[in-house]
């Protein structure tokens, strides 16, 4: 497999996506999993999930900086990829980074006096003039200026973040935040006050009992022990953790020289592909949306695609929104691949519905409006089936989330707020049904649709949901549900089933038939369960017939000398 692609352009291939871990358990597992006879020219490309980095939270994607993983990864792995002419699709998230990251950890450090002070986004120099400063010491913006606004968890989206001096200042905070306590012992409470030491004892395992319970130092009762709060909480708090992500200010230099060498180190492993993970959240003013604001959403992703100019990179930017408000649309106008978030629904639908109506229609929709997306079935999140809003009727939606359910998926609701953006979460495979006729058929739908077809690895080993993943994970672990992470022998075991070798058969055809490409003539027909898919391009056709009643379906493939090539 050595050598330069000549068969097929380089940004139709397929593409697989996996954690590093995901296959054996490191990058390297994956390596020889793709040197195996059965996968030579399956995939060109490869989505490696973020954990590949010096990450901490979210499975990745609170990034500590873009060093390998060395539990993981490293350089030898990148490298093997690029003999294997597999091109990387590489993770960048522009809206924040870890607070173990070294600019907020200098900040910790230093404070005021830190090169980084203006690194992230404090939440009281943004809001100053507009709004009214809480006894809490953050700052409550003027109502008419956030009701636009959208946050992902309850309240405002801030950190109080201790700095050197004893000062409190808030951070603003999209997404995860933890604060952790030291537990506290007697010789700890001795130092710090006037305290006997049986009392210490007792104080200190009255204090840690209600750290463990979940308390803030200022719920702590302290009954009897009251004269000795402020001294004990001022302790706890001078020594408090933190984990989370913190958003990043675009308006610093530094951030800007930041995302410059993020890039070129992402290049330098051999990206093509950079996906812009929680970009929209990045731009923010006084009175503006905090996600995808117009133009400052825009304005970004023009500077940054100058810098990936620097490097041959094309962005990637990931966008949940539904279909009517045509944001898919927006972003192909500008220049920009995008997803396909709603054939993982559609699929669905028309295996469930057996009609390929709908289908037809968004295929047509995408080589009318010449949108290069790319396209999935599974993916490291849930089954986006509210994105599908407008595109099909909303009872039909519900139909779908209902199904999916009733095999053994979770709803993920955004803070209790229904139909305002959630996913059903479980592994493609359990949503078909768990039946490998519908998987075979979902399967060849998705790569004779327009698109960069992804694969996500689960999938293609026909992977069922992992409810003891879930448990482990307990709350909010809905999403292991569908990242199972298999061992090499697990992986023998599942190469012996037909609905895998069937898939990596078509896999193969589809990453090298010429007849498929952005630049294709691409015709479909949709009668009843019947569906026809065909592609032709210099002189090569290949065409998919498929019963979306039965589940059958056949892909014939002729090339420019004649010759034939049929899969079933």
């Amino acid at each position: 497999m050595s050598g330069k692609k000549t068969n097929f352009p380089a940004d139709n291939g397929v593409m697989l996506n996996a954690y590093p871990d995901s296959m054996g358990g490191t990058l390297s597992d994956i390596v020889d999993f793709l040197k195996r006879p059965e996968l030579i020219n399956v995939f060109s490309s490869f989505y490696i999930l973020p954990s590949v980095f010096n990450t901490d939270l979210d499975r990745g994607f609170s990034v500590i900086d873009y060093g390998l993983n060395e539990l993981m990864a490293d350089r030898k792995d990148m490298e093997a990829l690029k003999d294997l002419d597999v091109d990387l699709k590489l993770d960048f998230i522009l809206n924040h980074s870890s607070v173990l990251s070294k600019p907020f950890q200098d900040i910790l450090k230093n404070g005021g006096k830190s090169k980084y002070r203006d690194f992230f986004i404090d939440w009281n120099k943004f809001w100053e003039g507009h709004g009214t400063m809480t006894e809490e010491g953050y700052i409550q913006p003027d109502e008419e200026l956030i009701k636009d606004m959208f946050f992902r968890k309850p309240g405002l989206p801030i950190l109080m973040v201790r700095l050197p001096d004893g000062k409190n200042i808030p951070y603003w905070n999209t997404f995860y935040q933890e604060v952790q306590y030291k537990k506290v012992d007697a010789l700890d409470l001795i130092q710090e006050t006037e305290i006997q030491y049986a009392l210490a004892e007792q104080l200190a395992r009255l204090v840690n009992e209600a750290l463990e319970n979940g308390k803030k130092t200022s719920e702590i009762d302290f009954g009897r022990y009251e004269k000795y709060k402020n001294s004990v909480v001022e302790l706890l708090e001078s020594k408090r953790k933190y984990l989370g992500q913190m958003d990043l200010n675009i308006q610093s230099p530094l951030v800007w020289e930041y995302y410059d060498d993020t890039l070129r180190t992402l290049s330098e492993y051999g990206a093509k592909i950079v996906r812009l993970d929680a970009f929209a959240y990045a731009p923010k003013a006084p009175g503006e949306k905090n996600f995808l604001n117009d133009p400052g959403t825009w304005d970004l992703l023009k500077r940054v695609q100058k810098l990936a100019d620097k490097y041959n990179l094309e962005l990637l930017p990931e966008i949940h929104s539904g279909y009517g408000e045509k944001t898919y649309e927006l972003l192909a106008e500008k220049g920009y691949m995008t997803y396909d978030f709603f054939l993982p629904g559609l699929i669905i639908d028309a295996l469930e519905s057996s009609s390929g109506e709908h289908l037809a229609s968004w295929a047509e929709e995408l080589q009318e409006k010449k949108i290069r997306v790319v396209n999935m079935l599974g993916c490291h999140d849930g089954i986006p089936l509210l994105d599908l809003k407008g595109l099909i009727p909303d009872e039909q939606i519900e139909k779908l989330i209902h199904v999916v359910i009733s095999r053994g998926g979770f709803v993920k609701n955004l803070h209790g707020q229904k139909n305002v953006y959630y996913q059903v979460n479980a592994s493609y495979y359990s949503a078909l049904g768990e039946d490998d006729r519908k998987m075979l058929l979902a399967r060849a739908l998705q790569i004779f649709m327009p698109g960069k077809p992804q694969v996500w690895y689960l999938d293609l080993f026909a992977g069922k949901n992992d409810y003891e993943a879930v448990n482990r994970a307990g709350a909010g672990g809905h999403k292991e549900i569908n990242r199972t992470n298999l061992s090499l022998e697990q992986i023998e075991e599942k190469m012996k089933l037909e609905a895998v070798k069937k898939q990596i058969e078509m896999l193969r055809f589809r990453n090298n038939f010429k007849a498929f490409g952005f630049d294709s003539e691409m015709d479909i027909q949709a009668d009843g369960s019947k569906l026809e898919i065909r592609w032709k391009k210099q002189g090569y056709e290949v065409e998919l017939k498929a019963d979306l009643q039965t589940y059958k379906y056949e892909i014939k493939g002729v090339d420019k000398n004649g010759e034939v090539q049929i899969l079933n």
